[in-house]
């Protein structure tokens, strides 16, 4: 939603700042005071092409900036985050916001910032996709671009459901068929590649490498190298401990047994007494056990080189597969289950045929039911717009949803070009819908976006949007030309018609017929003077009482009487109602 909109010396406009509100925003004014100015300010956050032409007489450069409330609005803020910027205010912990700006320079040079980030026109274009849709530029009608209209017409006919079915049936497809392609392919240089894996799967058997095997090598290794120092020392140790004369083991008896005698002198002594004993048998035994060891270590030197020698086969086998014992151990899994795969590749290749045929049955039976529901909802969303075109004017409009399959691409991997009954199989199924509308009786159905007219395709749009204004997140909708060659009764019904769009969907219309602006749940009046010789235009925000003054004035001109006050009046209690 926009929730504020500020332009400086854009066209006639000096400086202004529109905060625009929930519903239906509706801009009137005189011819010529700028109305549509504000949509074309629009436009340019939203990507349009900038000509220096919009840069105001006497200034440097334009400047048009808009926020945006990104509530409801998941895909734009993905879009953010892929493009490595933050909503604002987010780090506050409110609701993500978008700030757009744009400055245009007199000598045609321009500047994108979306939230204060530096951006490209295509990158501002891509974010800024889906926050307005405007009847006014064709550029920004996403109701004009086919891509949209099979999401439309799904939308429409709550296929949801169906859309996610043909998807996932489209990657088992896509993944068995993949699977099927790199097994023919692998069945070139087979012998070669079955004779490679045997060789590996050889070479790692025959080393047998254990996990933690290494670590145990390592320290057996620094035993054998080591091996007389580690006997001496410990031989050594059980000498000063308990072998030779005066050992510690002699001492700690000594020193026992003279305060165990002075234990019937004082009582505390006695468990010192015992625990020096125990402290003398402790040292005995860890003497005994320094013996055994030195006498245990062996110095083998040929263990040593054997133990050398498979470290450094290890050591070959770990940068030859992996780094790593554990590496080393998967690798010879892998090899091992891929050339059972070649040793028995006919009947693989059977397997995976089988597997794609299955995926391909399932996904033509979900492609061909999808297909059959958008037929039946193209019929009866066709007819549901083609009765609001009747109500907004155009009685003689017809709307047609074509839906035809896919044509094949003619470049991409081939092994993705996926065909089911002759049309191209795609995550969203075989057809693809395009909306077609013949504006006047015994014209032929044509693409929207050929709609010469702008007031009938800003109709059209209106139409379009009444019948779909609850299928999409909520945005805004701008109309700029709806009203253009309507008036009275028809008038009326397209602002009740916008008010029920406006339900659903911010909406911002621009118009000059009172019958339209009475339905507005925010009313701007758009004027012009002229100050210092030169030409400005301003933005009102009107009250109760203002808005019924510029109602007054739509119905009766120049000159406002009581009875174009009370008319307006009357107009707005029955809008209300």
């Amino acid at each position: 939603m926009l929730t504020c909109l500020r332009v400086r010396d854009f066209a006639i406009i000096d400086r202004l700042e529109v905060e625009l509100g929930a519903g239906l925003n509706v801009v009137t004014g005189e011819t010529g005071a700028g109305k549509s100015i504000l949509v074309d300010a629009l436009s340019l956050v939203l990507g349009a092409r900038a000509r220096p032409e919009v840069v105001r007489t006497g200034a440097e450069s334009a400047e048009v900036e808009a926020l945006f409330d990104l509530e409801g609005s998941p895909e734009i803020i993905a879009r953010l985050e892929a493009a490595g910027i933050a909503s604002a205010a987010e780090t506050d912990g409110e609701l993500g916001e978008l700030v757009v700006r744009r400055v245009v320079q007199a000598n045609g040079r321009t500047r994108a910032y979306v939230n204060g980030r530096l951006a490209t026109a295509s990158q501002l274009a891509e974010i800024a996709a889906g926050l307005a849709d405007l009847s006014s530029q064709h550029e920004h009608h996403s109701l004009v671009d086919p891509a949209t209209h099979l999401l439309y017409l799904d939308a429409f006919a709550q296929l949801e459901g169906e859309r996610a079915q043909i998807a996932k049936a489209y990657e088992a497809y896509r993944d068995a068929q993949l699977a099927l392609s790199g097994a023919a392919g692998a069945e070139r240089g087979r012998e070669e590649r079955e004779d490679l894996l045997a060789f590996q799967i050889r070479e790692i058997a025959e080393l047998a490498p254990e996990p933690g095997e290494k670590d145990t090598l390592r320290a057996e290794r620094e035993v054998l190298r080591h091996a007389e120092r580690l006997a001496r020392t410990a031989g050594g140790a059980e000498d000063a401990l308990y072998g030779a004369d005066g050992a510690v083991s002699e001492l700690l008896a000594r020193v026992a047994h003279d305060i165990a005698d002075l234990g019937h002198l004082d009582a505390k002594l006695v468990p010192l007494a015992e625990g020096l004993a125990d402290a003398r048998a402790r040292i005995e035994d860890i003497a005994q056990e320094l013996g055994r060891y030195a006498r245990g270590v062996s110095g083998d030197p040929e263990r040593l080189v054997e133990v050398d020698e498979r470290l450094d086969r290890l050591a070959r086998l770990e940068r030859k597969y992996g780094g790593t014992v554990e590496a080393v151990l998967a690798h010879a899994e892998r090899a091992r289950e891929e050339l059972d795969v070649l040793q028995h590749h006919e009947a693989h290749i059977a397997a995976l045929e089988a597997a794609r045929d299955a995926a391909q049955h399932e996904a033509r039976v979900v492609a061909r039911r999808l297909s059959e529901r958008r037929r039946e909802a193209a019929v009866a969303l066709g007819r549901a717009i083609t009765e609001e075109l009747s109500s907004v004017g155009m009685g003689g409009g017809q709307v047609l949803i074509a839906v035809a399959p896919l044509e094949a691409r003619s470049s991409g991997d081939a092994r993705l070009e996926l065909e089911l009954d002759g049309a191209r199989l795609s995550p969203t199924g075989v057809d693809r819908a395009e909306l077609l509308i013949a504006p006047n009786r015994g014209e032929e159905p044509r693409p929207l976006r050929r709609i010469a007219s702008g007031g009938e395709l800003s109709r059209a749009l209106l139409a379009i949007k009444r019948v779909l204004a609850g299928l999409r997140p909520a945005g805004l909708y701008v109309f700029d030309e709806v009203d253009a060659g309507v008036g009275g009764a028809v008038a009326e019904v397209i602002g009740r018609k916008l008010k029920d769009v406006a339900r659903h969907h911010q909406v911002l219309c621009i118009t000059h017929l009172p019958q339209i602006a009475v339905y507005a749940d925010t009313h701007f009046r758009v004027s012009k003077e002229v100050i210092d010789e030169r030409t400005r235009s301003a933005v009102t925000r009107l009250d109760a009482g203002e808005r019924r003054e510029e109602i007054a004035r739509m119905l009766g001109g120049l000159k406002i009487t009581a009875k174009t006050r009370a008319a307006a009046a009357e107009m707005l209690r029955e809008a209300r109602g």
